[in-house]
């Protein structure tokens, strides 16, 4: 009874009580989180056949002058760049719009450009291979037809390659970042708008100057998990060429490397030297902008 006794007390201990509270997140990030980058480290030294490893030293990181593992790199970089560069400005209108009190059916309109964020990526890539089919019947053939342009192979160059991901991304992802702006629009007093009313400021003028700046805090967040979200593209490319192939590699990301050479090859240990390089390369770049965006700046 009075091991019972000191229990309690323990546990009902002030001091022990936020810990108590946050130890199934913890319990869970050291299992299915810092256990799994731990080995993934350890193996990308590895090579690793069924259960039997061995030490190759930096042998799995010659990947990093594989041609291919180049272009990948150099793909994943250039889809997060270009979707960063429209997933911010394009939904922090669309959100300025819908809040404002002038706009009609402002909640139908949330509703359904929010709706393709709930869609699988399994649905959403299957239908913009059909739409961005070759056939002269597809609808983006059909579409530019109207025009008089003639038929598309839009999954064999490059260049249409790169319209169809940046049209995907814009349809699946754009709802989503409205709301993160919407959430953050209505944080912002009114009476900062009444007072630049009385200043005499402009449509315009409000937004450059009260908006965007006391909406940092939302864009430094979506400009966050957009470059995660941007470098480990792979299931949207994955389902637009049905598999892990594109021609001449035009679709192949930083993911899709890892994927081709952990699960289709099965060379776990230079999959986890990749998958240590992805790591490396957004954890870089997210400290580096949250560095200039200044969040960890102390306030004073």
């Amino acid at each position: 009874m009075k091991k019972q006794g000191i229990f309690k007390r323990f546990i009902y201990s002030k001091k022990v009580a936020p810990y108590v509270f946050i130890a199934p997140f913890l319990i869970t990030f050291a299992l299915f989180f810092a256990y799994s980058i731990v080995s993934m480290i350890i193996m990308s030294f590895q090579k690793v056949s069924g259960p039997n490893t061995s030490f190759v030293g930096l042998e799995n990181y010659k990947i990093l002058t594989n041609a291919v593992f180049i272009k990948s790199l150099k793909n994943s970089a250039f889809y997060t760049v270009v979707t960063c560069a429209l997933m911010i400005p394009i939904p922090m209108l669309m959100a300025a719009l819908l809040n404002s009190k002038y706009m009609k059916g402002r909640a139908a309109f949330r509703s359904i450009l929010f709706i393709p964020a709930l869609t699988s990526v399994v649905v959403s890539g299957v239908v913009f291979r059909l739409m961005f089919g070759e056939l002269e019947g597809s609808f983006m053939n059909r579409l530019i037809a109207l025009f008089g342009a003639g038929p598309i192979v839009w999954l064999r160059k490059p260049v249409t390659v790169w319209i169809t991901l940046f049209f995907l991304c814009l349809w699946r992802w754009t709802g989503v970042n409205m709301m993160y702006y919407l959430s953050g629009l209505q944080q912002i007093p009114e009476d900062l708008y009444e007072s630049a009313d009385i200043d005499g400021a402009s449509t315009w003028q409000r937004f450059r100057y009260v908006t965007i700046p006391l909406l940092k805090p939302t864009t430094v967040y979506v400009l966050t998990i957009s470059i995660f979200g941007g470098m480990a593209m792979f299931s949207e490319s994955f389902m637009l060429f049905n598999g892990n192939k594109s021609p001449n590699n035009v679709g192949t990301t930083l993911v899709g490397m890892l994927y081709r050479m952990g699960f289709e090859q099965n060379n776990i240990g230079i999959a986890s030297a990749i998958g240590v390089i992805f790591l490396a390369i957004v954890l870089l770049i997210n400290v580096v902008q949250l560095f200039f965006n200044g969040t960890f700046r102390k306030e004073r």
